[in-house]
């Protein structure tokens, strides 16, 4: 079978919503890397101009004016080569679309529209895009190419599949899919199979990067008509893949407009001499490594994106905020990240211990701020409004909130951002102080069940020699806001309260099961419910599993419904 050899390029990049001009200043960059490595075509991720999500800034006719703006400007910078780059498009009766500019000999050739919105999870497109129509092919030499973009290929009988029918031997697909563990290889298992079910080649090119809650973890590729992954770009990084794709070429009689789809016409940029260059091999994570590299990504663009360098974060010695400073460290560099030790007529020698070693072996500034004289200050000016009454959670919650209010200060005086270390586990069930343990302007671990937090720790201890004490994993988790205080005596142990959440949240399991835990689960689901309001107000953090609390799950702070 005849071939027409196309050298695809696909710009792994990492943008910023809203940095219009920055964006583009990384898209050109590059374009001129793929031009010097010889490529035909350089695809970039959907919505790749303006940034992923935009939210509602593309209600403001600015913010689309200057992405209207951008492509032009790509586009006259274009030659030589063929771009497709993702941007929002507003055409003249003020329709907006999720769109894929097609871009070559300094102008816009073509514009692809998307045609399947998705309105689930973290996706809201419905609310700002309209559908694109029909069906478009694009001629490249002998060869069509189809362009989609997300959604579209994951809908059944949708463009993928309209392409592949109408003769297209290579599909592009630009995305912005957000990360939660195990991701990548699921997109890869469903790509591989539509190539390998409709005989062509798939390029799936994805944005990478943080943006708010979210991580786009790249991991871009292409696969072929026999399932195999040709090319691979990696994870959490920038690239520039490119591979060399032989695609079929169409008969004539088959390159028609007789089946209704509309076909534009590409320009041919035939080469003498190609690059030798080939796709090398990249390490895959899997596991703990790869939710870790997920947090680390997200903190340093979360970070560095909203104009802050450094970080600073209350370190008490135990595993929550150990593994907070070590991703922090890695993130933003050990100098940049300070943890604090704030002791009370509670904290134990154990915990200090921790503290102090893990500070010193992650590298990081550490200083000590007593909250005793300001817990006692506190104590003795509400002394005779609570006479008579026994201490409970309230001077417990003091604590915290003084801790709270240090650090805020820190952060203040200094510009660095507060780091809450709370975890899915406690801030689920609302085992956390609002104003205190959960000040802060983000939490990393926010999506991070308690387990899986002693996971990451050890692979971290591991990864590059020994970080944390071993008290760190040892001590039995505690606040330390009471004498003798453990987590374990007010929730079930971690191991099986993260067990219910999961079915609780993320599976959506609303009835508790028969047996020893029934009532517990009961227990459980009423402490979710109740403390919808706390995490309403806390910081945003990293999403990482299929179902975070916040954008993934949206319920109202007032609500009495129980499941019957």
């Amino acid at each position: 079978m005849r071939t027409t050899r196309v050298r695809l390029a696909q710009a792994q990049i990492n943008v910023t919503v809203g940095d219009i001009k920055g964006n583009i200043e990384r898209i050109l960059e590059y374009v001129g890397y793929a031009q010097r490595a010889g490529a035909d075509m350089v695809v970039f991720p959907e919505l790749a101009v303006c940034g992923y999500p935009p939210e509602d800034l593309l209600f403001r006719e600015d913010f689309l004016r200057d992405s209207s703006r951008a492509v032009k400007e790509i586009g006259a910078r274009s030659v030589g080569i063929i771009v497709v780059v993702g941007f929002p498009e507003r055409d003249r009766k003020g329709n907006i679309y999720n769109a894929a500019a097609v871009l070559a000999k300094g102008k816009t050739l073509d514009v692809y529209r998307k045609k399947h919105l998705p309105n689930y999870g973290v996706f809201d497109e419905k609310r700002y895009f309209v559908p694109g129509e029909g069906t478009t092919l694009y001629h490249y030499g002998k060869a069509l190419i189809g362009i989609n973009i997300c959604e579209d290929i994951w809908a059944p009988d949708g463009p993928f599949v309209e392409q592949s029918n109408k003769g297209g031997g290579l599909i592009i697909n630009i995305s912005a899919s957000p990360y939660h563990a195990g991701k990548t290889l699921e997109r890869e298992s469903l790509i591989r199979k539509k190539a390998a079910k409709e005989g062509v080649y798939v390029s799936y090119t994805n944005l990478v990067g943080g943006q708010d809650e979210l991580v786009f973890d790249g991991g871009s590729f292409v696969a072929g008509p026999g399932s195999r992954i040709l090319s691979y770009a990696g994870a959490f990084r920038e690239r520039l893949l490119v591979t060399e794709i032989e695609v079929p070429n169409v008969p004539s009689e088959k390159r028609t407009n007789k089946d209704k789809a509309r076909y534009v016409e590409l320009p041919f940029l035939p080469r003498d001499a190609r690059s030798k260059e080939r796709p090398g091999k990249v390490k895959r994570l899997l596991g703990p490594a790869e939710i870790y590299e997920a947090l680390t990504l997200g903190i340093r663009d979360y970070t560095r994106k909203n104009g802050f360098s450094q970080a600073v974060l209350g370190l008490s010695g135990g595993i929550d905020s150990s593994l907070t400073a070590a991703i922090a460290a890695d993130a933003l560099g050990a100098e940049n990240v300070y943890g604090v030790w704030m002791p009370s007529r509670y904290s134990s020698e154990v915990t200090e211990e921790n503290a102090v070693r893990t500070a010193a072996g992650l590298g990081i500034n550490f200083m000590t701020l007593s909250i005793e004289a300001l817990y006692g200050l506190y104590l003795s000016v509400l002394d005779k409004y609570f006479l008579g009454l026994k201490m409970d959670t309230t001077e417990e919650n003091l604590q915290a909130r003084i801790r709270g209010t240090l650090l805020m200060a820190i952060s203040n005086k200094f510009g660095r951002i507060l780091l809450s270390t709370s975890n899915k586990s406690e801030t689920a069930v609302g085992y956390c102080t609002l104003y205190g343990d959960m000040a802060g302007g983000f939490a990393p671990l926010k999506d991070v069940p308690k387990t899986m937090v002693y996971s990451l720790a050890e692979y971290r201890d591991t990864r590059s020699g020994k970080i944390f004490p071993r008290g760190v994993f040892k001590v039995a988790p505690t606040a330390e806001l009471k004498h003798g205080q453990k987590d374990e005596d007010t929730l079930p142990a971690y191991h099986i309260l993260d067990k219910m959440i999961k079915e609780y949240v993320e599976c959506r399991k609303t009835r508790p099961g028969k047996g020893e835990f029934s009532e517990t689960v009961r227990k459980v689901i009423a402490m979710i419910d109740r403390n919808e309001y706390k995490r309403r107000q806390g910081p945003p953090g990293i999403k990482i599993t299929p179902l975070a609390f916040g954008r993934d799950r949206r319920l109202p702070i007032t609500n009495r419904y129980r499941s019957l």
